[in-house]
C-alpha cells in the first residue's frame, strides 16, 4: 500500500508517497481501507517548523493529519467483528495512506448516502464549528463574525450560525470567490480580510458591535476581533492558521467581553456524550440537505504536494480531498 511521509522539514516538495506494508489492527483498533481524506491545514505548519521549541514542530519522520472516510476491513482484537464491513470516518493522526488503522473510540459511522466530502466534515470540522458556536453561547437574533468564513472550518460555521437562529452573519475570506462562498451559504455580509480596514467595514455594517466571533486566524486578526465585540460580546478561538500565536491584553476585555478557547479533543475529554449527539446532529443536517459541504478540490494522494500548494496559496474554499 502507498503512505506519506516527510524526511525533512519545508515546502509541499518534501512530501513523498512510500510504499509500506499493510498495517495490522491491534487490540480496540480496526484496518480501513480508505475512501476519501479530508484534508488539515494545521499540517502545513507541522510540516514547516523546524524550532523543536514551538508547538507546531513534530519530530522526522512525519505523517499527516486528516479525517478519513473508508470500510473497515478487519477488526483487531476486542474491537468487535461486527464492525467490519461498515462504512466509518474518523480523525487520524497518520491518515494520508490507502488502508490506515484506527480506534474504535471515535469512529463515526457514515450513512451509505451521505457523499466523502460531507463524511470528511463529521469527525473534526462540523464538530468544531458546531462546538465553537455553542461555546459562544449563541442567542436568537444575535450578530455573528466568522473568520476565515469559507474555509474548511468557516463555511460551516457560516451555516449552522444560520440554523441556531442567528439574526446577522458576518464572514471574513481573502478572496472574490470565496466572499461570493460565504453570501450563498447564508452571510449577510462578506468582508475581505485581506484589505487594511477590513475591520471598520464590519464595524460600519454593525455599529453596536459583533455578540459572538469565531476565530481561528490568529495574530492581527484576533485582536482586530476583539475590538469588534459588542457589550458583553465572546469570542471563541480555535485555531491560529496564520501561525502566530499571541496573548491577549486585558484592557481588550473590558466592557464585559470575554475570549473563550476551543478544542474538539478537550470537549471530547471533558462531555464524550455531548459530540457524539452532536456529531449525530450534524449527520442528519448533512443528509437533509439543510447543511451543505463545499469541496473546492480532489486530488489523488500522489497527488498531496499539489494539495498542500493549495492550501498554502488558500485558493481553495471549503474542504480539499485526497482520494485513492
Amino acid at each position: 500500500m502507498r503512505r506519506v511521509r516527510y524526511h525533512s522539514h519545508g515546502g509541499p516538495e518534501v512530501l513523498a508517497v512510500e510504499e509500506a506494508g499493510l498495517p495490522e489492527p491491534g487490540p480496540g483498533q480496526v484496518l480501513i481501507r480508505t475512501e476519501a481524506i479530508g484534508v488539515n491545514y494545521v499540517d502545513v505548519q507541522l510540516r514547516r517548523e523546524t524550532d523543536p521549541g514551538s508547538i507546531w514542530f513534530r519530530p522526522l519522520p512525519g505523517t499527516l493529519t486528516g479525517d478519513v472516510v473508508g470500510t473497515v476491513e478487519k477488526a483487531g482484537p476486542g474491537a468487535g467483528p461486527a464492525v467490519t464491513g461498515s462504512r466509518v470516518a474518523v480523525l487520524l493522526e497518520d491518515a494520508c495512506a490507502d488502508f490506515v488503522v484506527a480506534s474504535t473510540d471515535w469512529l463515526v459511522p457514515v450513512p451509505a448516502e451521505l457523499g466523502a466530502d460531507a463524511a470528511s466534515m463529521l469527525p473534526t470540522t462540523g464538530p468544531v464549528a458546531l462546538g465553537a458556536l455553542r461555546a459562544g453561547r449563541l442567542g436568537a437574533g444575535e450578530t455573528v463574525l466568522v473568520t476565515a468564513g469559507a474555509g474548511a472550518i468557516g463555511h460551516l460555521a457560516v451555516q449552522l450560525a444560520r440554523e441556531l437562529g442567528a439574526g446577522t452573519v458576518i464572514a471574513t475570506a481573502g478572496s472574490p470567490a470565496k466572499l461570493a462562498l460565504a453570501k450563498e451559504l447564508g452571510a449577510d455580509i462578506a468582508v475581505d480580510h485581506g484589505q487594511p480596514g477590513w475591520d471598520d467595514q464590519v464595524r460600519s455594517a454593525v455599529p453596536g458591535g459583533v455578540d459572538v466571533a469565531l476565530e481561528a486566524v490568529g495574530g492581527e486578526t484576533l485582536h482586530r476581533t476583539l475590538g469588534l465585540l459588542a457589550p458583553s460580546g465572546r469570542a471563541v478561538v480555535f485555531g491560529a492558521s496564520a501561525g502566530e500565536l499571541t496573548s491577549v491584553p486585558v484592557r481588550s476585555l473590558f466592557g464585559l467581553k470575554s475570549v473563550t478557547g476551543f478544542s474538539l479533543l478537550a470537549w471530547r475529554a471533558a462531555d464524550p456524550e455531548a459530540v457524539r449527539t452532536a456529531i449525530a446532529e450534524l449527520a442528519g443536517w448533512f443528509g437533509t440537505g439543510r447543511l451543505r459541504a463545499v469541496t473546492g478540490a480532489t486530488l489523488p494522494l500522489a497527488g498531496v504536494s499539489r494539495a498542500h500548494q493549495l492550501l498554502e496559496e488558500r485558493s481553495v474554499p471549503g474542504r480539499l480531498l485526497l482520494v485513492p
